[in-house]
């Protein structure tokens, strides 16, 4: 990490460094004042330009990106929202299936507890 910061602040020496000797070349070049003038209008013309071209293009990456994020977002929600309803579905049917065995064990107790009683009142008339 530290590698990077020292690249960096090398970096930025190194920038400061030559836009400085350009505008000490352009100074104390041999020209008339009017030349250096002209030549620091244009160059200056020349950056703003390159600044302005360099934002739209990152302003246009931006709008790319953000697009991509919101299709993206979409599909997961969609995704989301798939899996929930299978999940219901699927709760929905184990719940039925309790249930049904709830009922069918219920019936099977009450005949189980008829038959009984129906055993003993047979017993209870031959004996």
């Amino acid at each position: 990490m530290s590698d990077r910061d020292e690249f960096g602040a090398f970096l930025v020496g190194f920038v400061v460094g030559g836009l400085t000797g350009a505008v000490v070349a352009l100074l104390f070049a041999p020209q008339t004042g009017e030349e250096t003038r002209a030549l620091i209008k244009d160059k200056s013309i020349e950056l703003r330009d390159k600044a302005q071209i360099t934002a739209e293009e990152a302003y246009a990456r931006a709008e790319q990106a953000a697009h991509e994020a919101r299709v993206r977002a979409e599909e997961l929600a969609h995704e989301a929202r798939s899996r929930a309803e299978d999940i219901s579905k699927e709760a929905r049917s184990r719940a039925e299936q309790l249930a049904n065995d709830v009922r069918e064990r219920g019936k099977s107790a009450i005949d189980a507890v008829r038959r009984k009683k129906d055993g003993s009142s047979e017993e209870a008339a031959s004996g």
